[in-house]
């Protein structure tokens, strides 16, 4: 370590974790507004920010596969970090952002502007419902970024027509319930035609696979602009967090409507 340099402590590390993983992969320099706020937040540099996220994409597998290799000055405690989330997104995200919200004043609900017009005033279904949407509006956040806010299939940019869909459905698979590897920015006519199993992705190729059930001697116009036309076609996969092969494939052989 330099002299005049400090070491990074934990909370610092895991806020910029929390950084690292909203923020697309090209947009980790240091004259990125959101890297110059979070510096300004913990007292460093928006260089050094910048550098530790790269240092974090030396852990990302998936970065690894592609060949794109991150610093090579990362810490044991920057590993340690990284693995946290890794394996326990669901938790180790929700508590970055509660941390998050601390160094902010201010509270996760008002962080990711959650309406609580409607929430119980108190007891148990009030923490029920509240922590519900705080992660799904995490998880949408952490997806959109990941997909540069485009459908994946068609490339729709409307924020309110995009949907962060799970490949494993929230309800029934609570550890990656934050997972961005199990998350797909589709617009709203996809996201349902991939919950119902009229479409799913290859998972050895990302192309679109398209039920012959919507393939009939008199299909519609609109069904086959809106599917057909897209079959065999391959998703737009983000540089950074693909959906992950072993999930789609789970949707490819139980829930896909051949």
């Amino acid at each position: 370590m330099k002299a005049g340099q400090t070491l990074w402590t934990r909370d610092e590390l895991i806020l910029a974790v929390n950084l690292y993983i909203k923020l697309p992969f090209g947009k980790m320099h240091s004259t990125n507004p959101d890297i110059i706020e979070l510096a300004h937040l913990i007292g460093r540099t928006p260089s050094a920010i910048a550098l530790k996220l790269v240092n974090f994409a030396s852990f990302d597998p998936i970065l690894k596969e592609r060949g794109i290799k991150g610093a090579v000055n990362a810490s044991k405690l920057d590993k340690e970090i990284w693995n946290e989330f890794y394996t326990n997104w669901d938790h180790a995200f929700i508590e970055s952002e509660k941390l998050m919200a601390k160094v902010k004043h201010t509270t996760i609900e008002q962080l990711n502007d959650i309406d609580l017009t409607d929430i119980p005033k108190e007891g148990l279904e009030k923490i029920r419902l509240v922590k519900t949407r705080v992660n799904q509006s995490i998880f949408r956040n952490i997806i959109l970024a990941t997909y540069d806010s485009r459908c994946c299939i068609t490339g729709i940019t409307n924020p309110e027509l995009l949907i962060a869909s799970h490949i494993l459905p929230w309800s029934t698979d609570e550890k990656n319930r934050m997972n961005p590897m199990n998350g797909l920015a589709l617009n709203a006519l996809h996201d349902k035609a991939f919950e119902v199993g009229l479409i799913t992705i290859d998972a050895d190729t990302y192309k679109i696979r398209v039920s012959s059930s919507l393939n009939k001697k008199d299909v519609s116009e609109s069904v086959r602009q809106n599917f057909l036309n897209y079959e065999g076609l391959k998703i737009s996969v983000p540089k950074k967090f693909p959906p992950q092969k072993d999930f789609l494939k789970v949707h490819n052989d139980s829930r896909f409507k051949e």
